[in-house]
């Protein structure tokens, strides 16, 4: 399966401009029907708190805006939204959408970012989602979910063979990033993609890294740091071989 990981310098707070860009970034992609296209965490507004400016209704512009490029190149999209919750907060989430206007999964971010607070902003969600395309069983996560193994474990142990992290990871903690997402693709004996934004807002200077880690945690691409779209191929045969030739998840679930 080809994917295509958009590592966008997200305009702060300003929808339309990031939809443009998006849309331009991937048009250069020119990505092949039945691909994987991914954009990061909150990237239609840069990771605000202003829920004012970030928050939509379900089936708001950017899901709108979602649904048009899976259309429009007949692929899978995975973006990053903040979708309207109650009591006057936000889920921070990723959707899946499918060529024919689907949606294939809403997941919404496990661990909000405390220490951002964005905790007090956004509702945690309480489980993780799967989807299959392209005969990949696919599990979305978002950013500081990163951070906590036992997500990720519990996303393989429902069925997850590839794991894909949107985020707005900033520069700071860059090796963080790279480590832990090949210690993920090791552990749990999957793919493991990172979409990170570039660029900077009004907090934080991000180096993007978007990568794509192999099973074995080898990094078979890597976006760097600048705005652009990073390409790759992905075989779920590489999965399915791996974890039979050396059975360690089978032991996950041994009593120590």
């Amino acid at each position: 399966m080809n994917i295509h990981l958009v590592q966008i310098d997200s305009v702060w707070e300003d929808r339309a401009a990031n939809h443009a860009k998006a849309r331009q970034l991937i048009a250069n992609a020119n990505p092949l029907p039945g691909s994987l296209i991914i954009l990061p965490e909150t990237f239609s507004t840069g990771f605000s708190m202003n829920l004012a400016v970030t928050a939509e209704p379900e089936n708001g512009p950017t899901e709108q805006f979602l649904r048009e490029m899976a259309a429009q190149y007949q692929c899978c999209v995975i973006g990053g939204v903040v979708t309207q919750a109650d009591e006057g907060r936000g889920m921070n989430q990723a959707l899946a959408l499918a060529p024919d206007g689907s949606l294939l999964t809403r997941y919404t971010k496990n661990y909000p970012f405390s220490m951002g607070g964005e905790n007090q902003v956004h509702r945690a969600g309480t489980e993780v989602s799967l989807f299959e395309w392209q005969g990949l069983h696919i599990a979305p996560l978002i950013c500081y979910d990163l951070r906590f193994p036992e997500l990720a474990r519990s996303a393989v142990r429902a069925g997850a063979e590839v794991l894909v992290f949107i985020a707005a990871w900033p520069v700071k903690r860059i090796q963080h990033w790279i480590t832990l997402l090949q210690a993920r693709a090791i552990e749990n004996q999957a793919y493991v993609i990172g979409v990170n934004r570039c660029g900077n807002d009004p907090h934080f200077t991000y180096t993007g890294r978007s990568i794509v880690v192999d099973p074995h945690g080898l990094v078979i691409a890597d976006a760097a740091e600048q705005e652009r779209v990073v390409s790759a191929k992905i075989d779920s045969a590489i999965v399915h071989q791996w974890r039979e030739q050396f059975p360690a998840l089978k032991d996950a679930d041994s009593p120590i």
